[in-house]
């Protein structure tokens, strides 16, 4: 069969500057998902959009050529509205594994179809998977049943969902084509509209935990999912929040589980508590509860009943101890003073070499593993006082680890005011 263009030919106009036609944008990513354009080939286009970018209406176009390469999820049967969150992704950003019960109390749907971590960043599925028994894949079925029954799932994303999207991330990954805006936006944005939630709200992390480490950029890929989440059909807004430091006091998978379960329980830190509830009111609002209050809900254990429901129907004991990890080690402060800077970056690298995230997919993760912090920015510490404990199964990781927090503390004499986390709103 021949083929109605030759990709030489798109990759020349983009790498000129020009406009990619709607058809020229459909061929290529069906013939990139049937394996006649070729990685080499893909590659080019993806850095010629990295270098040239897209307009709006290209970026929405590849988005749906993204879509149309696999199935949709279908939740128009359900008896509730639904809405969904997703993150760009930060250093202690457990925020989904109180959300989603959270939302559910008020009789919202919410199929957060989560990832795995990659690098610095921890992945919500790994972070489950330190509860015994509870399991990732769920088919289709059992969500939809699941949603209907609990309120709230949280699961792997199905293999069948923008399947041209799978290829191109990995591509994308291998040669240096990550940062492309018009990539990034067309990427989160095509599984999440392909999953059919009504609404959506967007966490774009900005700092040096984050992916997007300034607030113009990140600023502009908020503008632009949200004008594609707009374009499908899909409520969609956007918050900015900070990730300079990192969220809660833990980085790493079964702590990470711990400080959720706090904040269900009423407590933990206050920058999760709040983060937690802002997302919450954005996706109630999106979803017409106008009127719900989500800190109560944490507060009198509504939250916690359904979160426990929800770890039961997917197999996993809530009541069941976390593990912990074998060895454990201490970083101490050097100086007196006021904490003033905890690098969010620093201590994400310091839990992956621990054992908490994986350096190519498919690596396997300990559950045990992370960061504990003991103090935050603004507060008061001593010297030799514990900042941070080290947690891995397998102690010949802390050398690498600990040499991944140089220069990541800084110990002043003035105490600075924790910024807030939320930065911005954007809607469409």
């Amino acid at each position: 069969m021949s083929e109605p263009f030759d990709v030489v030919d798109l990759i020349r106009t983009k790498r000129d500057g020009g406009e990619l036609a709607e058809a020229e944008i459909d061929w290529v990513i069906d013939a990139y998902t049937r394996g006649v354009v070729a990685d080499e080939q893909m590659a080019a286009m993806a850095m010629a959009i990295f270098l040239r970018g897209m307009n709006r209406d290209e970026i929405s176009r590849w988005t749906a050529a993204m879509i149309a390469s696999g199935g949709r999820m279908d939740f128009s049967g359900l008896s509730r509205p639904t809405a969904d969150k997703h993150s760009t992704g930060g250093v202690g950003d457990k925020i989904t594994l109180p959300l989603a019960p959270l939302v559910a109390v008020f009789d919202v749907a919410v199929p957060q179809l989560s990832g795995r971590g990659l690098g610095h960043t921890g992945g919500t599925l790994d972070k489950l998977e330190a509860i015994p028994g509870w399991r990732a894949d769920l088919d289709n079925e059992a969500i939809v049943r699941q949603l209907e029954d609990v309120g709230a799932v949280i699961c792997a994303t199905g293999s069948g969902l923008a399947p041209a999207d799978k290829k191109l991330y990995a591509l994308r990954d291998t040669t240096g084509t990550v940062e492309a805006i018009p990539l990034i936006a067309s990427s989160i944005m095509s599984k999440k509209i392909a999953e059919g939630t009504g609404s959506l709200v967007l966490d774009v992390k900005v700092g040096s935990g984050a992916f997007m480490k300034d607030l113009d950029d990140a600023r502009e890929l908020a503008r632009t999912m949200v004008g594609l989440g707009v374009d499908a059909g899909v409520n969609t807004s956007a918050l900015l929040t900070d990730m300079s430091t990192p969220l809660g006091l833990t980085a790493g998978n079964g702590l990470e589980v711990r400080e959720s379960v706090e904040v269900l329980a009423g407590g933990g830190p206050q920058d999760v508590i709040d983060l937690t509830v802002a997302l919450a009111r954005e996706m109630l609002d999106a979803a017409g509860r106008t009127d719900a209050d989500p800190r109560e809900a944490l507060n009198d254990g509504r939250a916690m009943d359904v979160w426990r429901r929800m770890i039961s129907a997917q197999g996993g004991d809530p009541d069941a101890d976390l593990p912990t990890a074998k060895e454990t080690e201490t970083v101490a402060a050097e100086a007196d003073g006021v904490l003033t800077r905890l690098d969010a970056y620093a201590v994400g690298v310091c839990a992956w070499r621990l054992g908490a995230g994986r350096a190519r997919q498919g690596d396997a993760v300990q559950a045990a593993a992370g960061v504990e912090l003991h103090a935050k920015p603004g507060d008061e510490v001593k010297a030799g006082q514990p900042l941070l404990t080290m947690h891995t199964d397998t102690p010949e990781r802390f050398g690498r680890a600990r040499q991944a927090l140089e220069g990541a503390v800084e110990i002043g004499g003035t105490a600075a005011t924790p910024g807030q986390v939320v930065l911005e709103r954007i809607s469409g």
